[in-house]
């Protein structure tokens, strides 16, 4: 946070006008030397074998394109992916050409790299948090990963200590930074669901992951945290629950509102899910939510969660770059096949230390509340969110949104 910004944080929060998170006690064990590691691998019952596409098919009326990182699928591609089998070819983000790509002396260390606590930090919106209370064995065990683009690192060596090893390695405390090179998307916060959902094809030798976004600072062992919310209730998947938000509409109408997007393509995003049998949330589905509090996210690389995160990535890669809204549809399209364990979001502030961005990200097509807008600003993007622009095979027109309870006047 830059001076300015952080003297008005701390004179706000000294009055009381900084909202505090709602914390509850966690389960934890108490000493992460005495946790038990399971052995072996959850076993894939579903899904045996998945694979990726790995090269672009660029429609012929795209000819002069360039590959997109997460390629060109079309409707029926995509309507395919839902329909498990046990051998899966999916897209799932690096296409050939389309950029995010590693450094080699990057791509050599995380070989290693078993378990991990994964971050990730784009244009320079924040400096990596150090994590506390980690103890020596995971210390041993884990590898901490902080995914950058060239603008953060070099925010980085202007604002912070960034050190070299003999291999070429660059650090910042116990993060090892890894540069992700020619970012794939225009906007910031697409780029940033790379490493965010798409881990398990960044660090493929990863059997755990636990990803926190870069404004989060880890206070508890990681170790603790995969023996309470994997392998204690024998999970494989855990997210925590929105704050305030239980339906992906009501989610939807909080984005327009804070202006995360453009609204006409939100809503045109939501009328997709909406006619393709998408229900808002009530007590009667199976999930506490379908809506999560995305900072965090700890999974076993099993073939099913890998599919399910490749499957909410192409999402974000079609439509709006806001994953809340698809994580629940994706999970609505796979059924029972994809178990995860939603748990409270009291519990996941008691995980971590939320700090401001230093500061925050704004882009013109978040302000925008007219599709002509977009043509008359040149405010399309030019990588991202092709399905909001392709045309859909079913009558978007006769939908109507479910009218939009507002529960809190939070986001």
């Amino acid at each position: 946070m830059c001076n300015k910004d952080s003297k008005v944080f701390n004179m706000l929060d000294n009055m009381g006008l900084v909202s505090k998170p709602h914390r509850c006690p966690i389960p934890l064990s108490n000493d992460p030397d005495k946790i038990v590691i399971p052995t072996g691998r959850t076993p894939n019952e579903i899904v045996k074998n998945l694979s990726y596409v790995m090269e672009d098919e660029v429609p012929h009326s795209e000819a002069q394109s360039s590959p997109l990182f997460g390629g060109h699928p079309s409707w029926k591609q995509r309507e395919e992916s839902f329909k498990l089998k046990s051998n899966m070819k999916v897209h799932c983000g690096f296409i050939q050409g389309g950029g995010a790509e590693m450094n080699r002396v990057d791509i050599k260390y995380v070989k290693k790299c078993k378990f991990v606590v994964a971050s990730g930090i784009f244009d320079g919106y924040d400096l990596p948090h150090q994590p506390s209370n980690i103890s020596l064995r995971s210390k041993e065990l884990f590898c901490f990963l902080m995914v950058v683009d060239e603008v953060s690192l070099k925010f980085m060596r202007e604002n912070g200590t960034v050190k070299e090893d003999r291999a070429g390695g660059k650090w910042v405390g116990i993060w090892r930074l890894v540069l992700l090179k020619h970012p794939p998307y225009d906007e910031p916060r697409r780029n940033g669901k790379v490493p965010k959902i798409l881990t398990h094809r960044l660090f493929p030798q990863a059997q755990y992951s636990i990803w926190i976004d870069g404004k989060m600072e880890l206070i508890v062992d990681p170790l603790l945290i995969l023996e309470r919310y994997l392998w204690r209730g024998k999970h494989t998947f855990a997210i925590a629950q929105h704050k305030h938000h239980r339906s992906i509409y009501e989610e939807a109408d909080s984005n327009k509102r804070r202006k995360r997007y453009a609204r006409p393509l939100i809503d045109l995003h939501m009328k997709i899910y909406y006619y393709e049998g998408m229900k808002p949330w009530s007590s009667n589905k199976k999930t506490n939510s379908d809506v999560p509090e995305g900072a965090v996210i700890i999974r076993e690389h099993t073939a099913i969660n890998n599919l399910f995160s490749c499957l909410w990535f192409n999402e974000v890669h079609l439509f709006t770059p806001r994953d809340q809204l698809s994580f629940g549809y994706v999970a609505y399209r796979l059924g029972d096949a994809f178990k995860f364990f939603m748990f409270l979001n009291c519990e996941y502030n008691s995980l971590f230390v939320l700090h401001p961005h230093t500061r925050e990200h704004s882009s013109p097509i978040e302000w925008v509340k007219q599709l002509d807008e977009l043509k008359k600003g040149n405010l399309k993007e030019s990588r991202g969110g092709l399905g909001l622009f392709t045309p859909y095979p079913g009558d978007l027109d006769s939908v109507v949104l479910p009218n939009v309870t507002r529960t809190s006047k939070a986001g």
